[in-house]
């Protein structure tokens, strides 16, 4: 796992912009604010893509649901993947906080292009 870069200016606020990054559309606020924090900045944006993530499986699982014979056997999977995105967020944010990053194969990847 790779350690993360060494930010240019560590904000007094880290610890708490860091969990706003996992909190869907909250991640705006340390994007937004903490500009000079590298590592604030990379949490911001992985947070925001997470996010997306979530929003284009939900819209694609509903729509599978719906369309399916028998989608509604299916859709109770949807409360355990619910789960499943909480735990990330959660585990994401304790890494956070102590100085780590929890890298999302191809999310990440692209979290960082931007």
């Amino acid at each position: 796992m790779p350690e993360p870069a060494p930010a240019g200016t560590v904000s007094s606020n880290r610890g708490v912009m860091i969990v706003l990054s996992y909190l869907w559309i909250l991640a705006l606020v340390p994007l937004l604010v903490e500009k000079d924090d590298q590592e604030v900045q990379w949490h911001a944006k992985h947070g925001i893509v997470l996010m997306v993530a979530e929003i284009v499986f939900w819209i694609a699982f509903n729509i599978l649901v719906y369309m399916i014979p028998f989608g509604c056997v299916f859709g109770l999977l949807g409360p355990l993947v619910a789960l499943v995105f909480i735990g990330v967020h959660i585990v994401a944010m304790i890494k956070g906080l102590n100085g780590q990053r929890l890298i999302i194969p191809r999310l990440s990847d692209f979290a960082t292009r931007f």
